[in-house]
């Protein structure tokens, strides 16, 4: 975003409003693969520690959510670019 022209005081309160939103965006989405992980892998309460199965579920669910999250996102800026260049034509 381009904020150079607001004064130094509207620079620096933008800014911290971006940063935190993107806290909050990183926290929801660290919430949903917590949930969503534990939810799916975890259903033996008789002991404290991760069965090797859950173990091994949690790290696929965990790296599926992140590979997901991570195409949203390039995609999400694939389609932010092709919206800024249209709108400078």
């Amino acid at each position: 975003m381009d904020f150079s022209n607001f004064n130094p005081a509207e620079q620096a309160h933008m800014t911290k409003v971006i940063e935190k939103r993107q806290m909050q965006d990183f926290l929801r989405m660290y919430s949903n693969l917590v949930e969503k992980c534990f939810n799916t892998c975890c259903n033996d309460f008789s002991s404290k520690a991760l069965s090797s199965k859950e173990e091994t579920c949690i790290m696929n669910c965990t790296e599926k959510f992140i590979k997901h999250s991570e195409r949203v996102g390039a995609r999400f800026a694939e389609a932010n670019e092709e919206a800024m260049s249209a709108q400078n034509r």
